[in-house]
């Protein structure tokens, strides 16, 4: 049996056993037909009405899902093709692409480092080096992002900075569907409006003061415009956690993001009762969760009928 509990929910919808049996049964019909990976991520979307807001397949969340299921030992998928981001020689090639540290750190001022700007990831070069960055410079590391997302690499005139990346909102954050003002039904219908700043790196040899709330700045304006031309539809808000035992979350402070609470310590499958919480503590860090409303009116909106937001692009 495998040693993780099945996920409660992905692509914004309930997975439970009857879900695992079809999703089992479409890997298995796949292994017989020789189909790859990304078709069995297609014919799961289409089995279970996996969907985004303009009713497009969530393929990308679909492979990542399916790839955390076969790697937890639900799921067996065939083998891959090609060598990508998930394989080993991917990996090296990532790493090779990475800049290696100066031999001294670059402390400037804002003005001295040079224009910045923000690459969108569109391409396997630019994906190799954005996953090969996190990988050796995030204390996280690097894991595909899931659902609906977007990256970039930092520029300035001194070339590579760091990388930023946005994926899926959290299921549920009670701090968060507070202050939005969501109840559960509401936040299943509208959580694709929100995304998640999943990485955010400036290299630990970058020492430029204001650049990272500058590079958020940037890329809450940008992701604006890239985000609908990728996807069909806009975000409305921006979420991050930051850990605190870990760090002050000054940048997003400045970049005028809203420290709205924090975390309870419990990822999205975490099933401990209250009382192993009073015992043993929280499983997970306390992570203070920030929050950016693209819009003055991103509240209203995401609390707004659904054919009211599906209207507006």
């Amino acid at each position: 049996m495998p040693g993780k509990q099945l996920p409660r929910r992905i692509c914004s919808r309930p997975f439970g056993k009857d879900e695992l049996k079809i999703v089992r049964n479409i890997v298995g019909d796949g292994q017989d037909e020789g189909i790859h990976r990304s078709e069995i991520a297609r014919r799961v979307c289409i089995a279970l009405h996996w969907r985004n807001a303009r009713g497009d397949l969530k393929e990308m969340g679909a492979r990542v899902a399916l790839l955390r299921l076969h790697r937890q030992g639900w799921i067996a998928l065939p083998e891959p093709r090609n060598c990508n981001g998930n394989g080993g020689g991917a990996a090296r090639l990532a790493r090779a692409a990475v800049p290696q540290p100066p031999a001294s750190e670059i402390r400037v001022s804002l003005a001295q480092l040079g224009a910045v700007r923000l690459q969108q990831v569109e391409n396997k070069a630019d994906s190799l080096l954005w996953d090969g960055l996190i990988d050796r410079y995030h204390y996280l590391g690097h894991v595909p992002l899931s659902g609906a997302q977007i990256r970039y690499l930092i520029h300035a005139d001194r070339g590579v900075i760091g990388a930023i990346g946005f994926g899926a909102a959290a299921f549920a954050l009670k701090a968060r569907d507070r202050w939005i003002g969501w109840d559960r039904r509401q936040r299943d219908q509208r959580r694709e409006r929100t995304l998640n700043n999943r990485r955010f790196l400036i290299p630990p040899w970058i020492r430029v003061a204001n650049l990272p709330s500058h590079v958020l700045s940037m890329a809450a304006r940008q992701v604006q415009a890239d985000f609908p031309a990728r996807y069909g539809y806009a975000p409305l808000l921006l979420e991050t956690f930051v850990e605190q035992d870990r760090f002050t979350g000054g940048c997003y402070r400045a970049a005028n993001w809203i420290d709205v609470g924090r975390t309870a310590g419990r990822g999205r499958n975490d099933r401990t009762s209250h009382l192993e919480r009073i015992r043993h503590g929280a499983p997970l860090a306390i992570k203070r969760i920030w929050l950016y409303p693209l819009r003055r009116d991103a509240r209203k909106r995401l609390c707004a009928p659904l054919c009211s937001v599906g209207e507006e692009a």
